[in-house]
């Protein structure tokens, strides 16, 4: 004989299979954020572009610096 008993819902699901709102918006939160760091990482932070450039700057002088020494040095 088979087992007749429905399953109970998932916790954030109602008896019809549908979800709760607080659900819903949590998952829409967290892609949310997901995106936002996505953003910040791929350098679409106007703050990240602007380091990315000053530490270009810095290894360009310190490059030009060393070329410098090692002329000198013979």
């Amino acid at each position: 004989m088979s087992d007749t008993t429905p399953e109970p819902p998932a916790p954030d699901y109602d008896e019809h299979g549908v979800p709760s709102l607080d659900y819903v918006r949590d998952k829409i939160e967290g892609r949310y954020a997901t995106a936002l760091g996505a953003t910040e990482l791929a350098g679409g932070d106007e703050r990240a572009q602007e380091q990315a450039d000053q530490q270009a700057e810095r290894d360009k002088k310190a490059a030009d610096r060393l070329a410098e020494i090692r002329k000198s040095l013979g």
